[in-house]
């Protein structure tokens, strides 16, 4: 993944924010770009953190946004989803 198909990430912790992820170069900003941006899709790739994630993120729904979650297995959360507070990942 490249700057060219990935603009930026966000993070919320501020020391990140201006850096750049290892490897990519994609700039690391704060999550208050979603909502500036307000995208049909975001990435999201800590699928471990999922039903935290989705309630942070929830606002994205305000706008018809939908989060894509592609580990363990590709899955998009439409607005409206309710999301269980734990994830089987099948072996």
């Amino acid at each position: 993944i490249r700057p060219d198909l990935l603009p930026y990430t966000v993070d919320r912790n501020p020391y990140k924010h201006g850096r750049f992820t290892p490897g990519t170069r994609i700039p690391i900003l704060h999550p208050d770009r979603i909502a500036a941006d307000r995208p049909d899709y975001v990435l999201v790739l800590p699928w471990n953190l999922r039903a935290e994630l989705v309630e942070q993120l929830s606002f994205v729904h305000d706008w018809g946004g939908r989060l894509v979650f592609p580990i363990p297995e590709l899955s998009v959360v439409e607005p409206g989803t309710v999301v269980p507070s734990t994830v089987e990942v099948k072996s």
